[in-house]
């Protein structure tokens, strides 16, 4: 199907300044999530700005014309065209809060500097917008399709996509295929799977008291990390050792003296913090700091807890150590993020979050680490898998939107890329990340003064016309 895509192109333009004030309507609705509540009888399930948020998309899209569906403000969408099969761009207005360090009212959604400034200005709500408008170009052109359009506005994307479950659960149609606006170019087509696991050892009070007395050696605590999928930068451990030990010296670990307590020293760990899908960036405190007490004369089940952890993680980044060093040439290594340990002197505590290459599968990994950690003494009290993404590029979907990609950017050299990190593409089958952020880009979502570039808005909706007159009429 051929139509004038300068024609089309030019009629985006035009809406330019009607885009930019669609856009601070959305961002003006402060939609950070809340717990839920009931008014006049509805339920508001992520809480009432985000209601409120999902209200002002609607509202902007009948406007325009569309037809519109609230789901029980769980999600919602606008949608164009006829026939049995639908097509799906998926974006999401709940934003992270706002923060401190702005230059701007986060909520004011000011405009300077051909820019719009604001909390969501690019993730999500700039791309929703974009969409909007280029699916309003393609009705106002006439431009044929052969299947539906849907623009479904989602709710609970920052936490734990919720609004995609309640959607797929109560009957929301899937489409034979889509993308979403939230995520990188020149396209996502592999997302690692990510398993998220939480093991704990009981300590045995007999085995830490046999040495009980003058001298004994004992671990007190240990704390390190803040998330589970982030490298720790800072851990500490109180141990109770032998008065006048010479503690040897190691690199980023401090031993300071607890003057209180006649024996008993702190242990701090340095490290450097970084994204759990890119350990290999940081440094784990964590594992640094297992490393130096495992070199220590400390007794009983504490001891073999951590020499353990110390054995079979460490500082290392891809499970070697744990047998599921996997790796794959799509999307790269598996990768292994220590990111939080505990101790209280009763238990030992342990959360890791690994990601399995794209061609791997769960069973490839999770099973080799239980076993390890089960024989070991410790027990599995969190499990949490999410399954990878995977379309190989020369499939339909990633092949029309490189396409279009290409076309549009004149850069006939790019190609898919997988990521150890996850999108919203996997909450909806069929569907991959498709922009809105181009290589060049700086990374301002979650940040203090967010924003959006107008001219990226209108190229990114030219894009989003070309993706889906490609995807609607394949």
């Amino acid at each position: 199907m051929t139509y004038d895509e300068k024609k089309l192109n030019e009629h985006i333009e035009a809406d330019r300044d009607a885009m930019v004030k669609s856009l601070q309507r959305l961002i003006r609705r402060d939609s950070v999530e809340a717990p839920s509540v009931v008014e006049n009888g509805v339920e508001k399930p992520f809480g009432v700005k985000v209601a409120s948020c999902l209200d002002e998309a609607l509202s902007i899209a009948a406007e325009l014309g569309f037809a519109t569906h609230n789901m029980d403000y769980r999600c919602g969408w606008a949608e164009y065209g006829t026939g049995d099969e639908m097509i799906l761009v998926l974006g999401h207005l709940d934003v992270v809060p706002e923060g401190e360090g702005w230059n701007d009212p986060p909520y004011a959604a000011n405009v300077h500097d051909g820019k719009v400034w604001g909390r969501g200005a690019i993730d999500d709500k700039g791309p929703v917008t974009e969409a909007i408008y280029a699916l309003k170009a393609i009705r106002d052109l006439a431009i044929p399709l052969k299947r539906r359009v849907r623009i479904l506005f989602g709710c609970n994307e920052e936490t734990l996509d919720l609004d995609m479950d309640y959607y797929k659960e109560h009957g929301g149609e899937i489409p034979v295929m889509g993308y979403t606006p939230d995520a990188d170019y020149p396209l996502i087509n592999g997302e690692k799977g990510i398993c998220t696991e939480e093991y704990r050892k009981v300590l045995t009070v007999d085995a830490d008291s046999e040495s009980a007395g003058a001298g004994a050696w004992k671990l007190v605590s240990f704390d390190g990390g803040t998330a589970a999928n982030i490298t720790p930068r800072e851990a500490v451990a109180v141990v109770q050792g032998e008065e006048g030990y010479d503690y040897p010296a190691a690199e980023k670990i401090t031993v300071r003296q607890v003057p209180e307590h006649h024996g008993e020293v702190t242990i701090t760990a340095e490290g450097l913090a970084a994204h759990g899908s890119m350990p290999e960036r940081g440094e784990n405190a964590v594992g640094r700091l297992l490393l130096y007490l495992a070199k220590l004369p400390l007794t009983g089940s504490a001891k073999a807890a951590i020499t353990f952890l110390a054995d079979k993680i460490g500082m290392e980044c891809h499970g070697e150590s744990l047998g599921i060093d996997l790796s794959d040439e799509v999307s790269g290594h598996l990768s292994m993020c220590m990111g939080m340990a505990h101790c209280d002197g009763g238990s030992f505590t342990v959360t890791l979050n690994y990601r399995y290459p794209v061609t791997c599968t769960a069973d490839d990994c999770m099973p080799v680490v239980r076993k390890a950690f089960e024989e070991a003494g410790w027990e599995q009290i969190v499990s949490r898998h999410k399954e990878k993404l995977y379309v190989p590029e020369s499939e339909a979907l990633p092949t029309l939107l490189l396409d279009v990609y290409r076309r549009m950017t004149g850069d006939e050299t790019a190609h898919a890329k997988a990521i150890g990190g996850g999108t919203y593409a996997k909450a909806i089958p069929n569907i991959l990340a498709f922009g809105t952020l181009f290589p060049e880009d700086p990374v301002v979502e979650h940040l203090p003064n967010e924003f959006i570039s107008i001219d990226q808005m209108v190229k990114n909706a030219k894009i989003q016309a070309a993706a889906i007159i490609a995807l609607a009429n394949h």
